[in-house]
């Protein structure tokens, strides 16, 4: 039987974009790669605690606990920590307690990343670029989180510095269309004219599209055509 599927490479991770929205992580450690942990955590607008002494915090960290970012607790772990933890970042520069924060983390079945300990860790942080609703994340599988950095900066270079905006725009195009098409036999259907909006529409025509013009359009979704934006205006004007 010839193949013609795709082929398996194991070794690999599962990439997938976690929603953390409310969810209660727990950061152990308050130098900076635990400043940079909360950042990410902070970025995916989850509840993050922060268990360290306060003489291990570093400005960074101390800011966000004066600005009421994150909550603070101001001593070395404890294992009672983890009773309501979703998530555990550990950052500490202790092998014997980190090993420690992992067993724990294991038998409670919570997901934990031990900063620089690859076997120790349920996933990786990878290599990110942001821009609006737009993530992209390089990831090594932890053999060169340097390398990883640079792979992203030559990707991040590629892109339009206006990427973003013209997701966002999407965003609010689909929002429009579900609620225009709301069933769900209509999925396949949205799904397909999305499509041909994103692959014949320019990415400036996608930044430069107003809520009148994304009116307009969705104006012909019934038939299944995709004027071009230019079209679409013309029309607005009556000419």
């Amino acid at each position: 039987m010839s193949q013609k599927f795709p082929e398996v490479q194991g070794g690999g991770s599962l990439i997938i974009a976690w929603q953390a929205k409310n969810k209660h992580i727990l950061v152990v450690g308050g130098g900076e790669v635990a400043a940079g942990r909360i950042l990410h955590a902070l970025n995916a607008d989850a509840r993050v605690t922060v268990v360290s002494p306060a003489a291990g915090l570093n400005d960074e960290v101390a800011y966000r606990v004066a600005e009421g970012q994150v909550t603070h607790i101001d001593r070395t772990f404890e294992p009672a920590d983890l009773d309501t933890a979703d998530m555990v970042l550990c950052a500490i520069d202790d092998p014997e307690a980190s090993t420690r924060v992992w067993q724990l983390c294991k038998e409670k079945r919570i997901p934990a990343n031990i900063a620089d300990v690859p076997p120790e860790c349920d996933f990786y942080f990878g290599s990110m670029h942001r821009d609006g609703p737009l993530q992209i994340m390089v990831s090594t599988n932890g053999n060169g989180p340097r390398l990883a950095s640079l792979v992203r900066k030559k990707i991040a270079a590629t892109l339009p510095g206006n990427m973003g905006a013209a997701i966002e725009n999407v965003g609010r195009l689909r929002k429009k269309l579900r609620e225009l098409a709301p069933k769900v036999e209509e999925g396949p259907k949205r799904m397909k004219w999305m499509s041909g909006v994103c692959e014949s529409w320019s990415l400036e025509d996608l930044v430069e599209m107003t809520e009148r013009d994304m009116d307009g359009l969705l104006a012909f979704y019934e038939s299944g055509d995709i004027p071009a934006l230019l079209e679409i205006r013309a029309k607005a004007m009556g000419i």
